[in-house]
């Protein structure tokens, strides 16, 4: 029982994404907004990151709701779970300008429904229809929407997080936190000072320009997070993308901790506190199945995107299955006691209550886990469903899982190879019990595809 996933022609796999001023430009901000005013009348929270085109296509956007009769609350720059969970708490639905992981040149649109949860395929479909047509009612004079601010709502979001971790357990723990020159910011530093941490930050003056590193965290932009760590003593370092939706953590040593540790470490934390079912994408590492079935959990799997693990989450609840935890292996957790979308902020703080649980550092807890290799790649076509398509006669012997994209699955590996819903690019991702298998397994799809292409 998950979130089927529909095919749609301007909205990815999370909101609308693209190169500003070209993809992505404030007429269609405009239309966005009309579109968004028409189907979700009331009062609408709106807010955006901190790229350097945001504020002017966040004005389009909120043109739009105007015209379309909407009360538009400008909450500011914020993260995307920020205004997710101020939109659950307060408003009839809302809309964030970003492009999450994406390089500063590009931007975007994620919809969040009055449940704060990112708008599900079918609902964009209808959101689409009406862009294209551009069939938007007219708004008499009278009817004409009226704006309004909110920044100061964003501490709300903060200590909805911090007051759910009482007592202090950050207490004599050092952390640094690397917002990359995000909204993060304005929260992190925040959250975690709230739960009696000391916090150092590295990147963290807001810049549109992403000076330090770029939004996507990766091992190479996060050296300098990695040498702080290191010299300060800290207990482990965190760092998000450039909406904070995700967090990515380094230990004590200031190595890196691949995502998927990350996933597991956390779901064995949770599955030991509670049976139940945890919901993630087919691309996710199974190195979190294997240590939630250990706990004695179950695993539900979805396409990949963090609108079908939410909205799987919530229908697998409404039919009494106890979910307690979900996410992706991309560092986007989910955790639906708090809030039903990937929430950046929240994974940091529960990496602090896990180190403030144990005696062990995080180094430790990351050994114990069982061991997989995962490589991941990907290759630049934007012919990828075309692709996909082509090679999947050649496997079509092997056992295959078509839930997203082509996932061959072998004795203790897999691969998984997919059109990316938010880039021109097909992602390729190994999982296996030994290096060479990981190795020739990447190398065999790659000459596929390479051939194909």
């Amino acid at each position: 029982m998950t979130a089927v996933k529909m095919q749609k022609q301007l909205f990815g796999t999370n909101g609308v994404r693209g190169v500003t001023g070209k993809e992505i430009t404030p007429e269609l901000m405009i239309t966005v907004g009309l579109a968004l005013g028409t189907m979700r009348k009331g009062q609408i929270g709106v807010g955006r990151d901190t790229r350097t085109s945001g504020e002017s296509l966040i004005k389009a956007l909120k043109a739009g709701l105007l015209a379309a009769g909407c009360d538009v609350v400008d909450c500011g720059i914020l993260p995307t779970p920020a205004l997710q969970y101020l939109v659950k708490e307060h408003f009839d639905g809302g809309a964030m300008i970003t492009a999450s992981h994406n390089p500063p040149e590009y931007n975007g649109v994620k919809i969040i429904e009055p449940d704060g949860t990112e708008m599900g395929d079918e609902e964009t479909i209808k959101l689409e229809t009406l862009i294209f047509s551009r069939s938007f009612p007219p708004v008499k004079w009278e009817e004409s929407g009226r704006e309004s601010s909110a920044p100061s709502l964003i501490q709300e979001y903060c200590s909805s997080i911090s007051e759910y971790f009482p007592g202090n357990p950050g207490k004599g723990m050092t952390v640094v936190a690397d917002p990359g020159s995000g909204p993060a910011c304005l929260t992190t530093s925040t959250i975690l000072t709230a739960m009696g941490c000391r916090v150092i930050t590295i990147n963290g003056k807001m810049d549109g320009t992403f000076p330090g590193r770029l939004p996507e965290p990766s091992i190479e932009g996060l050296a300098s997070l990695s040498e702080l760590v290191i010299s300060s003593g800290a207990a482990f370092g965190v760092a998000h993308d450039g909406d904070a939706d995700r967090a990515v953590f380094v230990d004590e040593t200031g190595k890196f901790i691949e995502e998927d540790q990350q996933f597991a470490l956390i779901a064995q934390y949770i599955c030991r506190k509670k049976t139940g079912t945890v919901v993630t994408p087919v691309s996710t590492g199974q190195i979190v199945e294997m240590v939630i079935t250990r706990e004695g959990g179950s695993v539900t799997y979805t396409p990949v995107g963090s609108i079908y693990v939410a909205r799987t989450m919530r229908l697998l609840l409404e039919n009494d299955v106890n979910v307690i935890f979900g996410g992706e292996g991309n560092g986007g957790l989910i955790f639906p006691e708090h809030q039903f979308c990937r929430d950046g902020g929240m994974t940091a703080a529960m990496m602090v209550s896990i180190l403030s649980s144990t005696d062990k550092k995080l180094s430790e807890l990351i050994d114990q886990l069982p061991r997989r290799y995962v490589l991941k790649d990907k290759i630049r076509t934007s012919k990828g469903k075309e692709i996909l398509e082509g090679i999947k006669a050649d496997y079509s012997h092997e056992k295959v899982d078509q839930t997203d994209g082509l996932k061959i699955i072998r004795k203790n590996a897999w691969i998984l190879v997919r059109a990316s819903g938010t880039e021109p690019i097909i992602r390729i991702i190994v999982d296996a019990d030994d290096p060479e298998k990981c190795r020739d397994f990447q190398n065999e799809i790659k000459q596929k595809i390479l051939a194909f292409g």
